[in-house]
């Protein structure tokens, strides 16, 4: 049923573009009530406003906790208008009837991100306002409810389009985003407070998604939630697709490990290129040497700027995506030169410290991954220590065994991934997979040292290793066996170091 608007409560806290819609509804002649700032800000416009102090006869109380809740604002939103009862009761206690309510919710998300006191935040706790929210979303067979200035301008355009007149589809969708706001919001102090529960309780909000192309594959359907914006500016390409989204996430988070000059190419979340160097032009020419087979259609990212003599190199690939913190104007004017080319200029941007995911009948969540061993980390096991070269090869190899698939082996040297084994049911089947490929690609694995995700539960890796040349082993340790692969180690003058940390990936 269309419905008229002839009265109207609002009282908000931002109050950006709210002046084109007050006039609006004056011109009207619409009854506007309102309480505190948001009364000022009308009246400052020249617009007569009522004040829900007036209708209630009571003040705002408990320093501005108790403004509106009274059965004369509520019942003026819940009473029904097509049910004798509740119109005789209204007329009895003198209850004004309000048909669009503009209310929204105090910052409570901004201020826990602002690190404000607890005094701050609970008192950005709103009760009034969600109040109000819910009653009129409840009674929007009657009422209009605005619940977030996102929605402000989408409300002047519905009532300049119709006349003040809204439809029972209109207040209906209004509604429905009203209860996605208020329930975010109760989510969001539900998790603040949860933070020293720990009540085991799953509860995650987000109130931004887009419909992608599909999913892992054609037939699925696929959707991301969040606001990609936040985090990158595409300067060139197609939509992201479900599969370009999970490979940006495994680059994003391998790069981050790293802050000297570095590229990684990656296929299907694993890193087939890796490497660092003085200039990103000599980081990417090292990265793709390990792999330029896979290279091909895969993701990009570096951590510095793409100038014109690295952007020469990456033109002559065909990949899917770039990641990089900026694009010199020469760079970027080449790198655009194929239209479904995806470039993607990284903000900075705090990332969740959870990771969850559906499974079996419900979801698992755990920590991520932070943790990245040091050289002090390090505990040699051998009689022999590695050098100074060998513990940054080893380092480097432990940051890209950290982001591989398991069962993993790294065979890397001199800041540059040689080969990985990736994914396999067993640790010598990724440590043969790892050596067939570096010798197909011309690598000399006497210079190189080896890392493994999870310890050796039998000395064959330290022994197949040794015998493709290779002399430094990192690992985390803690095999009811590590002493036999320490034995073999020692006996064949190879340098192993523990790290106390196992990275599987799943």
């Amino acid at each position: 049923m269309n419905k008229k608007i002839s009265s109207a409560l609002i009282s908000v806290f931002y109050k950006d573009n709210l002046a084109p819609i007050v006039a609006f509804l004056h011109k009207q002649g619409v009854k506007i009530y309102s309480t505190g700032g948001t009364q000022q800000f009308i009246e400052d416009l020249g617009i007569q406003v009522t004040a829900v102090e007036s209708l209630t006869s009571y003040p705002s109380i408990f320093g501005g906790r108790v403004k509106t809740l009274h059965p004369k604002v509520f019942g003026g939103i819940l009473y029904r208008r097509d049910n004798q009862e509740d119109i005789s009761q209204s007329a009895q206690y003198e209850i004004p009837s309000i048909d669009l309510v503009m209310v929204d919710l105090y910052p409570f998300e901004e201020t826990v991100s602002k690190g404000a006191s607890e005094e701050d935040i609970i008192e950005k706790i709103d009760i009034g306002g969600i109040s109000l929210i819910r009653a009129a979303a409840k009674n929007f067979q009657d009422v209009l409810i605005v619940a977030s200035r996102e929605q402000y301008a989408d409300l002047l355009t519905l009532i300049q389009e119709k006349n003040g007149i809204t439809s029972l589809t209109d207040r209906r969708k209004f509604a429905a985003q009203a209860f996605d706001i208020t329930s975010h919001y109760d989510t969001a102090i539900f998790n603040y407070f949860n933070q020293e529960e720990d009540n085991l309780v799953f509860k995650q909000s987000i109130r931004h998604g887009q419909t992608l192309r599909y999913g892992e594959n054609p037939h699925q359907q696929g959707v991301f939630y969040g606001n990609l914006d936040e985090m990158f500016d595409q300067l060139n390409g197609k939509e992201l697709s479900y599969n370009n989204l999970v490979d940006i996430d495994a680059a994003v988070a391998l790069m981050s490990e790293f802050s000297e000059t570095a590229f990684a190419i990656l296929k299907h979340t694993n890193a087939c290129g890796m490497a660092t160097g003085i200039t990103p032009k000599e980081a990417y020419l090292k990265a793709l040497q390990a792999d330029p087979v896979s290279a091909f259609g895969g993701v990009i990212i570096t951590n510095k700027t793409v100038d014109l003599p690295c952007a020469e190199e990456l033109n002559k690939l065909f990949f899917e995506v770039l990641i990089a913190p900026a694009c010199s104007v020469e760079a970027l004017e080449l790198l655009k030169s194929k239209k479904n080319r995806i470039l993607l200029l990284q903000k900075p941007v705090r990332l969740a410290e959870k990771q969850f995911k559906t499974l079996l009948n419900g979801v698992i969540e755990q920590d991520k991954d932070l943790a990245m061993e040091i050289e002090a980390d390090l505990k040699v096991v051998t009689k022999r220590a590695p050098t100074t070269e060998e513990i940054k090869s080893l380092l480097f190899a432990n940051k890209l065994v950290k982001h591989t698939k398991s069962n993993t082996i790294i065979l890397a040297a001199d800041g540059q991934l040689f080969a990985s084994g990736v994914g396999q049911t067993s640790r010598v089947d990724a440590l043969e997979q790892a050596i067939e490929k570096a010798r197909h690609f011309g690598f000399d694995l006497s210079k190189a040292v080896m890392s493994s995700d999870a310890f050796f539960p039998f000395p064959d890796c330290v022994e197949i290793a040794y015998k493709a040349g290779i002399k430094a082993v990192i690992q985390p340790g803690g095999s009811i066996k590590d002493a036999d692969s320490i034995a073999y180690c020692d006996a064949n003058h190879i340098a192993m170091v523990f790290t106390g940390v196992r990275h599987f990936k799943h």
